[in-house]
């Protein structure tokens, strides 16, 4: 993410925090995406926006308990949306378990949710890469190339593929360690 991009995200959680006019819609705005990604990868495209508007409406209720000085925006309202899937996937239990107790197996379980919500928090991290590290890093870990193979792919030399993922996976722990995960 670039300063600049920093700046506006930065701009975006402490105008959510005092609860301005336009407040609420700059939220949305640039985390709506990554929530309803969460909602709709755990619970399926039909109910994620009813969810993702259900963590908004929670979010913005809640918004004297978020503080930025202890974590981003995109974080909290991450945590909320674990939050609203759990119960979303509890309440669809209580019901397939009242229809048909077998069809409750289906069903994703919390800990589905956790890693989802983890998965979702390191491909955000990885967005903000710059572009070779990025690509490098998912060649690596997603595609499971060697970096011999990943080197011979891109047509960098094996000490830059290695430099890249190292350099790579550090600011991608530095990105998580902000957002306090």
């Amino acid at each position: 993410m670039s300063p600049a991009e920093t700046r506006v995200v930065d701009e975006v959680d402490a105008a959510f925090a005092r609860g301005g006019d336009d407040a609420l819609r700059r939220a949305y705005d640039a985390h709506g995406s990554l929530v309803y990604t969460l909602c709709s990868r755990a619970l399926g495209p039909e109910r994620a926006n009813d969810a993702t508007q259900e963590v908004f409406l929670s979010a913005w209720r809640a918004r004297d308990r978020f503080d930025p000085s202890k974590g981003n925006l995109a974080a909290w309202l991450t945590g909320i949306a674990k939050n609203r899937i759990i119960d979303a996937i509890r309440a669809e239990k209580r019901h397939a378990d009242r229809r048909a107790p077998e069809s409750s197996d289906e069903l994703p379980t919390e800990s589905d949710t956790e890693s989802l919500g983890d998965r979702m928090l390191v491909a955000d991290a990885l967005r903000s890469l710059p572009e070779r590290p990025r690509q490098i890093l998912t060649l690596h870990y997603f595609e499971d190339l060697t970096h011999p193979q990943i080197a011979e792919r891109t047509n960098l030399p094996l000490g830059t593929v290695k430099s890249d993922i190292r350099r790579g996976l550090a600011r991608i722990r530095q990105h998580l360690e902000q957002q306090h995960v």
